[in-house]
Order: structure tokens, then C-alpha cells, then sequence
């Protein structure tokens, strides 16, 4: 390990500067299980991480047919040898106990161990029946953002072109769709346009809703190098919580909740209002200049600090700094994503570096970030409601070009209306048209929205739901049949990380008892229901990873994520490589948009589009009339409030996200002993002012209620906005006593017991950032049990009816905390 430091206490490890241009510096991170000696491990086998976005390198080290530990990857582009806590640590989940180990299926309403044949069979039979009493739409596939290429592209191919069903999504769905849809709605197409490598050039970086240090701890580390270096950047923040990366930024912008949208129309205001533009960039690479400008003449800051309760001074430093960046890179997440007007906004950022021509340039990039480790193959893969490939669906030409990659007839994949989002698919299965749900690779028991909800859904006696994981999670515990997996580390694959950097993972060790990898289950469902082609011949064609592999990529091949100049030979040994990667580009692709914004045009663009307000779906007649040369497209919005506003019963905004310690429901890093020590429990968190106001200390069990739900947590006091509370999202109930969720007057502790059923129109993605809550005291830190009382009353800084009360001054932009309190910054 980092010999420097104490990797959970300080997570983000020693300092290695740099300055601006010059190539960041190689740290060689490394954990070995206690009592093991680097000479021991008898063999290193390379993998990238599979707890976040960001793709760290790798290798594993076994011993005696065991992983003993895990060493980061010195020739890697993406992490330069550098391992985050999750990365450290995280591995040892693989090796729980409670692993599973055998299928199980209910019978008189318990689950219980059979063989494989036996759960298989039975999912067949219930498949088999459903299509022929009702059809592909009553089967529904719920996947995860944590498989590896192959196994999406598998289950793609199975659920359109076998089973015909238009119900496929994954949980990225809830974390990660918006950075598709604004990437569609600017350029046409799905792709991050920037690299992690910007960070080393970049003058000036500005993180929208994006909680860096904790998402992807090690980019941060790169941002703390360049910072210590010579010619370091300026870092604008948007963030409602007094993060890392808000405590060192030159402008730290903490707007209400839901309010993303006016601020960013401030900032194009003000840059389009100083003439801070590159006009022959916009004129040559982009259509609806004049309607943006039209659309942001009357945002001023003033207008957005009455909004947003920002100083209208500092919303002009933001933008000065920003305006006047020779090189600018932004990241966009969850504080975006999961908040009011989700596409909306996210697109506006895109628009910030059309019109100052920022893209394709060293230092020059946008990156709408990815929150899990396989999300981008999610969403390439055809496997969260597109098409594989980045094709369009309402394109006639790109599903027969599919259809003839998967050898059936056009008509044989569903494209008679859009894909279907998790949110409609489990409205579906309440209603009763979805008869069978698949669930792999992730909780939505724990992770949806309105968990009582999403219970009850689960719970129908009417809906067949197969579960296929590591872990008897709080879904698994409401399945029909589970199905155990193997997971990183015990199989093998590739996966591509926020910045298009595809890496192979190895097989490392067996997995356990008779898990199997999630590719192997597929195959055998596929075949077993007899899907064939056209012409008599089995639809799935390959056996294993990398034939896998080679099938995508025919799939693949002239797409915008082309991947047909990789192989598994290519990538082992070596670091990971940015498609697109094929003849024109043999050694993988930085930058996308270099020279044109390419993916766009009319015959070629992934999506035609929605407005960004409604969501209404934009006709081809009228994206060619706008765009019939594709360029990029500026697109504007009026900023609307969040549709769930402050009362007097519930005078607080909840906002829930993540810690750098744990990742999604906890099912691996609760069962690492060092992640889990680090954060054991559920808290939350409201500001100093307020817990001063309401006689409120650190430590007080306190009970967090919205119209939906309720939970219970101890009470961090710290510099988030007043008005604010924020609660992570990771907690269930697998290591409770009860085990299963709140019942039996077991109180709660999921987020999202309290979490609204409502998303952005455009993405579709869940809102996790705008509830109104309440927060009563139930118990004092010392033990002390309080009477039963109303709700709190109204915070400071609050905004139950006016957008103004508590006026700009109720939080001090600019926030610099020197106490070194980490856990003021877990999670956006």
C-alpha cells in the first residue's frame, strides 16, 4: 500500500505533483491480505475495478487458488498504478461466508437449495408459458451496471431478438441515463467526448454536481497532484455539501435543490453577455446559437441568485473563471443527474463548451461522468433501453442493420415505440402486464425509489421474479428462483470505464461452490429455450468470454464505439484502450470531436431527440430541418420548480448520494472489514445553523419522513446548505436483525424509503436530490429518549412557498473548511 498513509484515513493517499502538460507521475498502490508476503503470491492476474467508474487498473494476487490482495497497474493510462479504498479493500467481499453458493427456488413460500437444473428448468417453463399465453411484452430484464461486456451484449441479444420483449433496462437507468441523453441530445450520440487526461492540461476545472473525491478518488488524486504542481487549475464547484473538492475551489456554488438549471442558465448569460465565445466555432460546428442566446438573455445572475439563494457576485466569479479558461474541463454527475430537470441541465454544460469551443483538445473536454464500473457497456451493449451499438431505434436503416448482425428478420426487434425504462417496467409488473422479471446483478429493493412500493411490486404473487447475484440480498429474499453468480475475479471479461477505456479482466480464482458466471447462465437459458435465426440456426452463436467478445465487435463495427481493433490478445499485458479503436484509429481514440462533432447527422445520430422540457420526442422531419448537416446541437430550457417543494410539515430538502467507502447497496464493500468500519451505519446530515436552531447535537438519533416513508439516523452536523438534509443511499437491511426491511417495528434505514416515484422526462432517470422531509429528534447521543413531537419547524434558509426566503446570504459560497472533516464530503 501507498506506505505514506493510512488508506481509510486518508483515502486519497501521499502527493506526487506535477504541473501542466507534463505527465502525471506514477504510485504503485498495493494491499495484501495480513500475513501474506509479496514473495508468497504465486501469481498476478490482471483485472481494472469494478466498484466505480473510473476503470483502475490492476492485478490480483492469489494464493493457494485465493485472492490474497491486489496491486495497481504502473503502465495504465487511466490510473498510472494509483488504487482507491474501494479498490483496496473491496475484494475481500468475494470471499464472504455468505456467499451463495447453490440455485434456490420457493417452494410453500421458502426458499430453498436445489440443482442447477432444476432452477434453470424452471425459469424456462415460466418463460415458455408466458410467451405463449401472453406474449414477449409480459417478460421483463432488470440488469446491473456491474456485468462485463459480453454478458450485456448476451442478454441483449436474448431478451430483443429471442424473447421480443421491448422490456430491457438496467440500474443505470438510475445513475447514469441522463449522461447518455445529454450526450445524444449535443452531439447525436451516446460517447464521452473527453478524457481523464484532460485533467493533466486544463487551466480551469468545474465539477457540476459531482462529488470527485469520492466517486472516482483516484482522478481526484490527479486534480490534488496538479494542484500541488506547478501552473495548477482553478476549480469552479457546484455542490450543495461542503465537499473536497468545494473546500478547495476558487468558487463554490451551493444552490438549492432542483435549481441546477436557472444557475446554469446564469452562467451562459454571463458568458454570452461578455462576448466570452468562440463565434467561428459555434457558426462552423453547431446549429441553435441564436434561440440559446434568446433563451439566457433575461437569466442574469441576480435572477438566479432569487432562485438558487447564491450570491448573484459569486455566480459572475464563476463565470468569469469560466469564460476566461483557455482550457476548460467539466465533469457532470449526480448532483445533476438525479435532481430537478436532469437532461436539461446536463445539456446546458455541453452547450458551455460548444459555444467557448471547448472539445477535442488536450485540456478541452466534457465528461459526463458514469457512476458505475460498467455503465457505459449498459448503455453500448443495447442493454438500458437502446439498441446495441449506439443505433436508433425509430431508424429504419439501423434496425436492419442489426438485424442482419443478429441474422433475423427486422421486424423480429422490438422498435415499434421506445424502450422501456425500469421506472415503467415496474409500473408494468404493479399493474400486472409484466408477469416475469429477471433481475441480475443488482437490489432495487434497496436502490428504487419508494421502497414500499417497490416491495409490494416485488412481492405479487402474480409477477415471477428470478434473481441472479452473489448474495441473498433484500431482492433475492422476494424471489421465486435465485440464481448464484460468479463476479470479478472468478470469470472473465471486459468492461469500459466513464472515459471510453476498455479493460480486460481475467479470471483469478474459481468461484464458489456452483456460482457461475453470469455469461454461462445466460448461454444456457438461450439455449435451452431453442432461440434460433432466421434460417433455423441458433441465435447465440458463441460459448465463452472471448467469443463473445468477437461477436460484439462485428456488432460494433462502424459504430461510433467501434471496437473492432481490439482483441483479448491486445489487451492483456498491456493498459486499457479509448474506442473507437479500429483501422483509422488502431491504438484507440483520446478525444472524440476533434475536428466535427461527427455522429449527428440525421442518417447516422443515435436519437432525433426531445425537448428537454417536456420530453416530448423530436420527429426526423423535424431534426433534419434543424440539423441536416449534423452538427452539434445548442439546445436551451426555461427553468421550472421542482415539482415537490418545502411545506410546514415538511420543511427540509432531502438529498441523498454516496460515501467514498461504500459502493451501490453495500453487498461487497459492507463485507470488506475495513470499508464497513469506516462507515457501519446510515447517518444524516443537516447544517450547524439548523441544529442550532432546533437544539439539535452530533449524535442525536433522529428520524427522517417524507410522505413516503420513514428512516432513522444519527445526526452529523456540518457546513451543507442550510435547509438541506442528506442522507446516503447505501443502507438496507441484509445485516440487520430482521434482514429483509422494516416490518415488525423494525425501524428504517434505507434512503429510499423516503424517496419520490418521479424522474426526468428526457433521461427518465429517478429523482433522488428534491424530497421535502421532516427531521424529528427520537433520541439524544447520550441514550436519552425523547417524547414523540411534531416535525421540526422550519429550518434556516428554507424555501416552503418563496424561492427567496432566507435570501443569498443564508449560505456563504466559497466554503473552505480546514478541520479535515472527510465525512462532510461523503458523496453526491
Amino acid at each position: 500500500m501507498d506506505a505514506s498513509a493510512d488508506r481509510i484515513a486518508e483515502p486519497w493517499g501521499g502527493r506526487t505533483p506535477y504541473g501542466r502538460g507534463e505527465a502525471w507521475p506514477a504510485r504503485v498502490d498495493t494491499y495484501l491480505a495480513e500475513g501474506v508476503e509479496p514473495a508468497e503470491v504465486q501469481r498476478w492476474v490482471q483485472a481494472a475495478s469494478i466498484l466505480h467508474s473510473d476503470g483502475d487498473a490492476m492485478d490480483i494476487a492469489v494464493k493457494d487458488g485465493h485472492m490474497v490482495g491486489v496491486r495497481g497497474r504502473v503502465s495504465d493510462r487511466v490510473n498510472h498504478g494509483r488504487l482507491g479504498p474501494k479498490d483496496l479493500f473491496g475484494w475481500q467481499a468475494n470471499s464472504s461466508r455468505d456467499r451463495l453458493t447453490r440455485p434456490l427456488v420457493r417452494e410453500g413460500g421458502r426458499l430453498v437449495e436445489c440443482d442447477w437444473d432444476t432452477a434453470i428448468s424452471r425459469v424456462v417453463s415460466r418463460s415458455k408459458d408466458l410467451l405463449d399465453r401472453r406474449g414477449p411484452g409480459s417478460i421483463g430484464f432488470y440488469t446491473s451496471g456491474q456485468l462485463f461486456l459480453e454478458e450485456y451484449y448476451t442478454l441483449a441479444v436474448l431478451a430483443r431478438g429471442g424473447i421480443g420483449t421491448n422490456h430491457l433496462d438496467g440500474n443505470t437507468r438510475l445513475c447514469t441515463s441522463t449522461a447518455a441523453e445529454a450526450l445524444k441530445e449535443s452531439f447525436g450520440c451516446d460517447g464521452q467526448p473527453g478524457s481523464f487526461d484532460d485533467i493533466d492540461h486544463a487551466d480551469v476545472i468545474a465539477l457540476f454536481g459531482h462529488n470527485l473525491a469520492e466517486t472516482q478518488p483516484v482522478q481526484w488524486m490527479r486534480v490534488l497532484d496538479r494542484l500541488e504542481g506547478s501552473d495548477p487549475p482553478r476549480l469552479v464547484c457546484v455542490d450543495p455539501r461542503p465537499t473536497p473538492a468545494a473546500r478547495l475551489a476558487s468558487v463554490h456554488l451551493a444552490p438549492r435543490g432542483g435549481t441546477n438549471l436557472a444557475l446554469l442558465n446564469a452562467l451562459l448569460h454571463e458568458i454570452i453577455r461578455t462576448g466570452r465565445i468562440d463565434q467561428e466555432y459555434i457558426d462552423s460546428h453547431t446549429v441553435g446559437f441564436d434561440e440559446l442566446k434568446e433563451r439566457v438573455k433575461d437569466c442574469t445572475p441576480q435572477w438566479a441568485a432569487e432562485i438558487c439563494d447564491v450570491p448573484a457576485d459569486h455566480i459572475r466569479q464563476a463565470a468569469d473563471i469560466l469564460g476566461g479558461a483557455q482550457r476548460l474541463l467539466s465533469t457532470v454527475l449526480q448532483g445533476v443527474y438525479q435532481s430537478h430537470q436532469a437532461t436539461a441541465a446536463a445539456v446546458q454544460v455541453n452547450n458551455l463548451h460548444m459555444i467557448r469551443g471547448m472539445l477535442g483538445r488536450p485540456g478541452a473536454g466534457v465528461l459526463q461522468m458514469n457512476g458505475q464500473p460498467t455503465a457505459q457497456n449498459t448503455r453500448e451493449c443495447g442493454a438500458n433501453g437502446d439498441l446495441p451499438g449506439f443505433r436508433n431505434w425509430e431508424n429504419d436503416d439501423h434496425v436492419a442493420d442489426l438485424a442482419k448482425v443478429w441474422n433475423v428478420e427486422p421486424d423480429t426487434i422490438p422498435h415499434y415505440g421506445p424502450p422501456t425504462h425500469a421506472m415503467q417496467m415496474f409500473r408494468y409488473a404493479e399493474q400486472g402486464s409484466i408477469r416475469m422479471l429477471w433481475i441480475s446483478g443488482t437490489n432495487p429493493a434497496v436502490s428504487l425509489p419508494e421502497l414500499a412500493r417497490i416491495r409490494s411490486v416485488l412481492a405479487r404473487d402474480d409477477l415471477f421474479v428470478v434473481v441472479q447475484d452473489l448474495f441473498l440480498t433484500e431482492t433475492a429474499q422476494l424471489a421465486d428462483v435465485v440464481l448464484p453468480a460468479a463476479t470479478w475475479g472468478e470469470k472473465t471479461g471486459t468492461f469500459t470505464n466513464a472515459d471510453r477505456t476498455v479493460h480486460l479482466s481475467d479470471k483469478a480464482v474459481e468461484p464458489p461452490g456452483e456460482a457461475k458466471p453470469d455469461l454461462d447462465i445466460f448461454l444456457d437459458y438461450a439455449s435451452r429455450m431453442g432461440f434460433q435465426d432466421k434460417d433455423g440456426g441458433p441465435l447465440v452463436t458463441w460459448h465463452d468470454p472471448e467469443s463473445a467478445f468477437e461477436a460484439w465487435k462485428r456488432c460494433s463495427a462502424g459504430r461510433p464505439c467501434d471496437y473492432t481493433g481490439l482483441t483479448y490478445g491486445k489487451l492483456r499485458g498491456a493498459s486499457g484502450i479509448q474506442w473507437p479503436c479500429n483501422d483509422e484509429f488502431p491504438e484507440g481514440t483520446d478525444r472524440l470531436y476533434r475536428d466535427k462533432i461527427s455522429w449527428a447527422h440525421p442518417d447516422m445520430c443515435e436519437s432525433y431527440g426531445r425537448d428537454l422540457v417536456t420530453g416530448a420526442s423530436t420527429a426526423v422531419v423535424e431534426y433534419r430541418s434543424l440539423n441536416p448537416d449534423g452538427k452539434g446541437l445548442l439546445k436551451a430550457a426555461g427553468y421550472l420548480p421542482p415539482h415537490e417543494m418545502p411545506s410546514d410539515d415538511h420543511p427540509f430538502q432531502l438529498t441523498t448520494g454516496r460515501t467514498i467507502y461504500h459502493f451501490h447497496t453495500r453487498t461487497k464493500t459492507g463485507r470488506a472489514p475495513q470499508l464497513n468500519a469506516a462507515a457501519p451505519d446510515v447517518w444524516v446530515e443537516a447544517s450547524a445553523e439548523d441544529a442550532n436552531q432546533l437544539g439539535l447535537h452530533e449524535g442525536d438519533l433522529m428520524e427522517v419522513s417524507t410522505a413516503r416513508g420513514a428512516l432513522r439516523a444519527r445526526l452529523r452536523i456540518t457546513g451543507i446548505r442550510p435547509g438541506l438534509l442528506f442522507v446516503p443511499f447505501h443502507y438496507g437491511y441484509w445485516d440487520t436483525p430482521a434482514g429483509h426491511g422494516p416490518g415488525d417495528g423494525t425501524p428504517g434505514r434505507a434512503a429510499n424509503e423516503t424517496t419520490i416515484t418521479d424522474w426526468d422526462p428526457v433521461s427518465k432517470q429517478p429523482l433522488f436530490k428534491t424530497a421535502a422531509a421532516a427531521l424529528r429528534l427520537v433520541e439524544r447521543g447520550d441514550g436519552a429518549v425523547v417524547a414523540p413531537t411534531t416535525a421540526a419547524s422550519a429550518p434556516v434558509g428554507a424555501a416552503p412557498t418563496a424561492p427567496t426566503v432566507g435570501g443569498p446570504s443564508a449560505h456563504a459560497t466559497q466554503t473552505r473548511d480546514d478541520d479535515g472533516d472527510r465525512r462532510e464530503g461523503s458523496g453526491t
